[in-house]
């Protein structure tokens, strides 16, 4: 499961050091805006040395590449992919850029000897252009497993303020949803960015699973627990998912087709909810 995405700078050596044991499901080690233009190649060496060296136990390995539209982000790729990260986030996302990535990972995973495809791709949706064309871009690989929305930079495109409160990112954040959900991937949220607000970040991070987001990025290891308390599933949720899958099998043994539970009668999307809530509580060990 993805319910945190953390980020850390490729360019701190003590941060990537510590970055296995903060308790996110996922590490980001960005090359692209916590680096400055002198220190990237450090950076890039840095984060291809963690790779080799570190144990990063059951975290996932998710390296934030700078755009493909420049040199530099071939010298990350070409470096970084034959070290095997668990996938590349890519700023700024296209359909065009996803497919020349899936190109190069192909051709470097030939040449490793990896297995073709291991390596996934993460698009950071933080356009306009970006946001209207994420059907395609999360159907132009099959190595699309997550979407990430990154509003700071989306709204900046916009031209519209970014609030707390996140109105300005409602359609952003349900049309990600919608399509990730049509497509079986992750949707990830975007980050809270006061990292002293924890009663805010609870509040978005609410406010991102009514709506469907599966989990958050985070840029502070402070906001982890919260993110990944909210993105379980509750013990009242497990309660009922357990209940629903109780009474499911009884009447099933009973040779019935249709059953009620507190009442209410159980019919197919009920018990396939039931269902994905026990996965997720067996994902994140709960049961």
């Amino acid at each position: 499961m993805r319910r945190s995405m953390l980020f850390i700078p490729g360019n701190n050596p003590s941060m990537v050091q510590n970055s296995p044991i903060l308790g996110a499901d996922s590490i980001i080690l960005d090359l692209e805006d916590a680096v400055s233009i002198d220190e990237k190649d450090a950076a890039r060496h840095l984060v291809r040395n963690a790779l080799l060296s570190l144990d990063f136990g059951d975290a996932e390995k998710v390296v934030r590449i700078n755009s493909i539209a420049t040199e530099l982000g071939y010298d990350d790729i070409d470096c970084i992919a034959r070290v095997k990260p668990d996938a590349i986030l890519v700023p700024k996302a296209s359909e065009d850029a996803i497919e020349e990535i899936d190109e190069l990972l192909s051709t470097i995973e030939r040449e490793e000897g990896f297995k073709l495809g291991s390596i996934k791709i993460i698009p950071l949706i933080e356009t306009a252009f970006g946001l209207e064309d994420v059907f395609n871009i999360v159907k132009s690989s099959k190595r699309v497993k997550a979407v990430l929305l990154g509003a700071e930079d989306l709204t900046a495109d916009m031209e519209i303020k970014r609030t707390k409160e996140g109105e300005e990112i409602f359609y952003a954040r349900s049309r990600i949803v919608s399509v990730c959900k049509a497509l079986k991937v992750d949707a990830i949220d975007t980050p809270f960015t006061d990292v002293n607000d924890f009663d805010g970040l609870l509040k978005d991070c609410e406010k991102a699973k009514l709506i469907g987001m599966t989990g958050k990025a985070a840029i502070n290891p402070r906001q982890v627990d919260i993110i990944n308390e909210v993105f379980s599933p509750s013990l009242d949720d497990l309660k009922w998912a357990t209940r629903v899958i109780e009474a499911y099998e009884e009447a099933q043994r009973e040779g019935k087709g249709v059953f009620s539970l507190d009442g209410k009668m159980v019919d197919a999307p009920i018990l396939a909810r039931a269902k994905n809530v026990i996965e997720k509580a067996k994902a994140v060990g709960l049961i």
